[in-house]
């Protein structure tokens, strides 16, 4: 990305008309540095509408993370958290992987504006927006070892609901293992990578996805039904004030899990779940391996399927869930 497209874009943010002169001055840049800069914003997929004088205008006004208010208020709401808010990475879970190999503390997180290779579950790339979705990773450190990590990922599927739905966001589902659903289409992804000892010290890279107010292109490209924030509410959210509920809300969730495992979210959980008593499929790398109906999950965070005649557990997120 080009380097002056951040700076350029917070320029560019609120709307309104802004003079090459005034952008290259703000900037730094000469006029063809500007000119070259604007089409650099325009490859990210943002509208830029060339205004009289000559000046730049963004059609879509942005919602930009303020870094320092954002890692003020957070430390306010959850002390454990130290926050990082960047402009461009190639996906915070890998950032936030390589950091906690290299010892990162634990109540790390990451913030991205904009992720170049954004992961989902099974490979699948995670598709954003600037300034219309929510990218960020928390670093958790446990005590228990790696198998107590066993219904994280719904653990977390909970407690992202409940920081939603207390800025308004009302009717939020789950999906075994790691979807958030609103409307019956998907709000937000979340994925877990662990590391660590059975028995000894482990770490969990907890990411998630959101998306906020999203586009009709970036909504075709995303290739499944999908749907954001705000289609479910009557006014529009801030995405800081969206950030700050679901830290707040996933501290408390993590902490929790770390004393009690999933057991405490287990009913919760079943109360969202989008398909509960539903007919489903079961597969993994394209591969049908059950059908059935959903009866709930475990106590460890296992799928429950009653099939052939019995109820059959299923604990892989690898795994691919669809309606039968």
């Amino acid at each position: 990305m080009n380097a002056f497209c951040f700076p350029t874009l917070r320029i560019l943010a609120d709307g309104e008309s802004h003079s090459e002169e005034q952008l290259s001055r703000a900037t730094g840049l000469s006029r063809t540095g500007v000119h070259d800069t604007v089409r650099a914003i325009e490859a990210l997929g943002l509208r830029v509408s060339r205004e009289h004088g000559p000046g730049y205008r963004l059609v879509d006004p942005l919602d930009l993370l303020d870094a320092e208010e954002l890692v003020s208020r957070v430390k306010r709401v959850s002390p454990e958290y130290s926050v990082e808010v960047l402009d461009e990475c190639p996906s915070t879970n890998s950032v936030l992987a390589e950091r906690a190999r290299a010892g990162a503390a634990h109540g790390a997180v990451l913030v991205c504006e904009h992720q170049n290779a954004g992961r989902g579950r099974r490979g699948n790339p995670w598709i954003g927006s600037i300034g219309a979705s929510l990218a960020f990773s928390i670093l958790w450190r446990f005590f228990g070892g790696a198998r107590a990590l066993t219904g994280l990922s719904l653990a977390v599927g909970v407690g992202a609901a409940q920081g939603l739905e207390r800025q308004g966001v009302r009717a939020v589902r789950v999906k075994w293992p790691n979807d958030l659903y609103c409307g019956g289409r998907k709000l937000g992804g979340i994925l877990i990578e662990t590391s660590g000892e059975t028995s000894g010290p482990s770490a969990a890279v907890v990411g998630v996805g959101i998306n906020v107010n999203l586009t009709p292109s970036v909504r075709e490209s995303i290739g499944q039904p999908a749907t954001d924030i705000a289609s479910h509410c009557g006014a529009a959210r801030s995405r800081s004030e969206l950030l700050v509920s679901l830290l707040e809300s996933l501290a408390e969730t993590l902490a929790r899990f770390s004393n009690e495992g999933f057991e405490p979210f287990r009913e919760e959980w079943m109360r969202r779940h989008l398909w509960q008593g539903r007919r489903v499929e079961l597969s993994h790398a394209g591969r049908r391996i059950a059908e059935g109906e959903v009866v709930g999950v475990a106590e460890d965070g296992a799928l429950m399927l009653a099939s052939e005649g019995r109820i059959q557990r299923f604990h892989s997120g690898e795994m691919s869930l669809r309606i039968a």
